[in-house]
Order: structure tokens, then C-alpha cells, then sequence
């Protein structure tokens, strides 16, 4: 069969070296994004910075990450652009050196909106390659791609607390060996989807979903999600930017500490990422957004009351938990929405990590109003926002 119909074996066979390509490359694009966050508390202290402009600068690379994206996916799903994720990584790289040499404040903005560009030109179109690359196990293919992503996340507060705490912010242009690496394999990957996809990408898209729903009913349940985007990425907000500030203020533990119980986090959210795309493609994807969103609930809750052993044993099931939930909705939507595939990437990764970044910079002029421990207390009660998946429709009795 495969002899005879080369782009139906691409569509049936999940291309796995494409995947962990990918993965891979996520891993590095968002192991530089993580450096961001996991300096804040040098510079905070080195350049005298507020918690409301360190909410700016995480706005600012989150707005440049989330606004281009819807745009950036609509594009690519007319034409898609095999070499874009190079070019992107191109804006990350500049923006990475910047950042390492910036000493005011507005050029830190200038390095972290060029380091978002570059993210929002990555997302979508990565996102893209690697539903092309799934062979029909989509959830299994975000998973994957989501897991490079996570991982690393969670690898920035580790990097600085072993390089950039000893070292001092100029550090930080060491790690443009990282997005150097990251454009030759994404050029690489580039090659294979002009070569084995774009060429075939009318033969290719075989619509595996029909959509049966009104369009108002589309509507419905795709603010939805975006509200389930919202309670998610607030109060991921919550942890990845003010943590550490919690762990040093509350518990009075020294900087490096406090990162290695945000790696803690993080790396808890990269494990648990894998488990919600092909959990979902068997029992069913509104199933598992029920689970990683509601079920985050009751250690969320607690949280804010735990001493520090506490806190490092809840902050597990919470990363896992929550984390298994971006790759169920994206695949949701896009299932939704059959054959706009980077327009719906683009709005959700755009949209989440625009919630991101407002709920970075909201946070932090109320730690400035109130405190830190506060700030907490309020977020634990964002994921009880996950009871809306009632409202969805069960998406699997519409596939033929």
C-alpha cells in the first residue's frame, strides 16, 4: 500500500523521527524562553525592578508571543512555509544576545518582545509539522511536541541557578549555542515537510473529522476552551513568574533553592504533558480536560496553606495534573474546526500565552498592592473553573 500511494502512507504512518525533531527543537526554543522568568529575581535585585515591571517584561514577551500567532497560522494553512521555524529562531537568537547585554529596563523589553516574535512564529507552524507527521494519532503527536516544551520549561530555572546566578546576567549569551542548534535541526525539518508534505499537501489532507455542529455551537464551545485556556494559564502564571518570590518569602529560602522547587514544578509539568494527547485518543479528549483542569482543584486549594515539605509534595500532582490539559484542547478545536489546523494552533498557543502574560502583569501589581502569599491564596480557586467542560459537546459520537 505504501508503494503505491506515497502521501497515504504519510498520512497513515506517524513519522517519529519528525516528531522527536520537533520535540526536540520545542525543547530548546522553550528552554530559552524559561530563562526569562528563572533571572528575575537577579535583576529585580540588580536593577532595583518592581513586581509590576517584572510583570511588564513577562507581558511583553508574552503579548509578542500571542498576538502574531492566530495570524502567523492562518497564513501557513493557505501557504505553509517549511523554513519559518529556522527564520523565527532567528528573532530568538537576537533577542537572547540583546537580553544578555541589556542594562535598562526598556531594552530588556526590546530583547524579550524579539525572543516572543520568534516563539510566534515557531508555534503554529511547528504545531502544523507535527499533525502532519501524526499519522492520525494527533493527541499522541501534541503530546510529544508539548513535551519538548515543557521539559524545557523546566530545564531555565535549573540553567540559572547553576550558570546564570554564579555567572551574572552577560551568561545568558552563552545559551545562543542552543538556538544555533535549534535552526540546523529545524532546518532539517524544514527539508522533510517541503519534500514529503508541502509537496503532497493537497493529497495529504484527508479530513479525518466532519464537522457536524452548528456554528454557533462551534462559537460556544470554543469559548469554552479559551475560558479553560484562561484558568490554566493564570494560574500557571501564578507559579512559573512568582514562585520563587512565594518559596523566598514565605519560607525565607535562598534563591537557588527556590529554583529547584520551580524545577520541581515545571518538570512535574512536563511529565504530566505527555499523559492527556493519547489518553485522549482513546477514551476521548473532553474526558481528559475534565481531569487535568477540575482535578488540579483540590491541591490547588491546599497549596497556599502547606508548610515547605508540603508545598514541594503538592506542586507534583498540580504540574502533572494541569499539564495534561493544553494538548486534549488543542486537538479538541482542532477537531472542532477540521482544515485549519495553524489558524487554531495559532489562537490557542496565542491566546494562551497572552493569558500568560496579563496574568503575569495583573499579578504582580497585586503582590505590589497586597502580597505574595495573597496572590496565592486568590489563584488556588482558578482551576474550579474547569467545571465548564459540562458544556461541551462529546466531539468522539461526531467522527465517522
Amino acid at each position: 500500500m505504501t508503494d503505491q500511494n506515497p502521501s497515504k502512507a504519510i498520512i497513515e504512518k506517524t513519522v517519529f523521527p519528525i516528531l522527536f525533531a520537533l520535540s526536540f527543537s520545542h525543547l530548546l526554543n522553550d528552554t530559552i524562553q524559561s530563562l526569562i522568568p528563572a533571572i528575575y529575581p537577579i535583576i529585580k535585585t540588580d536593577y532595583h525592578l518592581s513586581f509590576s515591571q517584572i510583570g511588564l517584561i513577562t507581558l511583553t514577551f508574552q503579548l509578542a508571543a500571542s498576538l502574531l500567532q492566530p495570524f502567523v497560522g492562518l497564513y501557513t494553512d493557505k501557504k505553509p512555509q517549511p523554513y519559518s521555524l529556522a527564520v523565527g529562531m532567528g528573532f530568538t537568537l537576537i533577542g537572547l544576545i540583546t537580553l544578555s547585554q541589556s542594562t535598562h529596563f526598556y531594552t530588556m523589553l526590546v530583547s524579550v518582545a524579539l525572543i516572543g516574535v520568534g516563539s510566534s512564529i515557531f508555534h503554529p507552524e511547528a504545531s502544523r509539522m507535527a499533525h502532519a507527521a501524526s499519522g492520525g494519532k494527533r493527541g499522541l503527536a501534541q503530546s510529544v511536541f508539548q513535551l519538548g516544551g515543557n521539559a524545557g520549561s523546566s530545564l531555565g530555572p535549573l540553567l540559572a541557578a547553576w550558570i546564570i546566578v554564579p555567572y551574572g546576567q552577560f551568561s545568558v549569551v552563552w545559551f545562543s549555542i542552543i538556538a544555533l542548534l535549534a535552526i540546523i535541526i529545524l532546518s532539517y525539518v524544514g527539508n522533510w515537510y517541503k519534500g514529503f508534505v508541502l509537496a503532497r499537501s493537497k493529497k495529504a489532507a484527508i479530513a479525518t473529522t466532519v464537522n457536524q455542529f452548528s456554528k454557533n455551537k462551534v462559537v460556544f464551545s470554543v469559548v469554552i476552551l479559551l475560558l479553560l485556556i484562561f484558568s490554566k494559564y493564570f494560574y500557571m502564571a501564578s507559579l512559573t513568574n512568582y514562585f520563587t518570590f512565594y518559596l523566598i518569602q514565605k519560607f525565607n529560602v535562598s534563591v537557588q533553592t527556590s529554583q529547584i522547587y520551580l524545577f520541581v514544578f515545571l518538570f512535574s509539568v512536563a511529565a504530566g504533558t505527555l499523559l492527556g494527547g493519547p489518553i485522549g485518543d482513546k477514551i476521548g479528549r473532553k474526558y481528559v480536560i475534565w481531569a487535568s483542569i477540575l482535578g488540579t482543584a483540590p491541591f490547588a486549594l491546599l497549596l497556599p496553606h502547606a508548610n515547605l515539605f508540603w508545598v514541594g509534595v503538592l506542586i507534583v500532582p498540580i504540574g502533572m495534573i494541569l499539564a495534561s490539559a493544553f494538548s486534549a484542547i488543542l486537538v479538541y478545536a482542532q477537531e472542532l474546526i477540521p482544515g485549519k489546523v495553524g489558524l487554531v494552533a495559532g489562537l490557542f498557543f496565542g491566546f494562551a500565552f497572552g493569558m500568560g502574560g496579563i496574568g503575569s502583569a495583573l499579578l504582580g501589581k497585586l503582590a505590589d498592592s497586597t502580597s505574595i502569599e495573597y496572590v496565592f491564596n486568590i489563584c488556588a480557586f482558578l482551576p474550579l473553573i474547569g467545571l465548564l467542560t459540562g458544556f461541551l459537546p462529546n466531539i468522539e459520537t461526531k467522527k465517522k
